[in-house]
């Protein structure tokens, strides 16, 4: 089984692009989500970010992303301890899941994963990019957040011109049938070389 990565920056569209792969039958692993489950529900992590961050951290025994977010996007260095306690983690679940998959292909969606040298764990990766005023209108749309918080995530990611010469698929995601279509050739080619 060929084990793909989905990367692409902020607001870039993984998701809607994880979403046709899984149209198609693909397993996707979808990294964030799995990220904020472990937080919310391991008591090992739970302490460890406490412990890094503060009582705040949690609101109701429940993850207060915001507060998370203001904290570690305006400081690289405690964005980089809080990523080792949750990256391990994230990695061991992964390969948890992947054992339980009958596919030829699985693909797992992570933010991040040129950033924090995952990327030579995969078979092949897709990288999704779209121009930072169409990601921008897009988080902004979907987060309801100020552009400053946005250009502070934006920049703890990095650039496109950094990452094409690192992937082995580019979807150019503006216009969605244009995106499926490329998902679908994507699709064709990885069945015929995972065979």
């Amino acid at each position: 089984m060929k084990i793909i990565g989905l990367t692409g920056g902020i607001g870039s569209g993984k998701t809607t692009v994880a979403k046709l792969f899984k149209e198609l039958g693909v397993p996707v692993y979808n990294s964030d989500l799995r990220a904020k489950k472990l937080m919310n529900n391991s008591k090992g992590i739970r302490t460890a970010v406490i412990d890094l961050l503060g009582k705040d951290s949690y609101e109701l025994e429940r993850l207060n992303k915001k507060y998370i977010a203001d904290k570690v996007f305006s400081n690289k260095e405690l964005l980089q301890k809080l990523n080792s306690i949750v990256h391990p983690a994230v990695r061991k679940d992964f390969s948890r899941w992947v054992k339980k998959k009958k596919t030829l292909y699985v693909i797992q969606e992570a933010a991040i994963l040129f950033e924090n040298n995952a990327y030579s764990n995969f078979d092949k990766i897709i990288l999704v990019k779209a121009p930072k005023e169409v990601r921008l209108e897009r988080i902004i749309a979907r987060d309801n957040g100020s552009k400053e918080e946005i250009l502070a995530r934006m920049e703890n990611q990095w650039d496109d011109s950094k990452k094409i010469p690192l992937s082995d698929y580019i979807i150019e995601n503006i216009d969605l049938d244009k995106t499926k279509l490329q998902v679908e050739q994507i699709h064709r080619q990885l069945i015929k070389t995972a065979v």
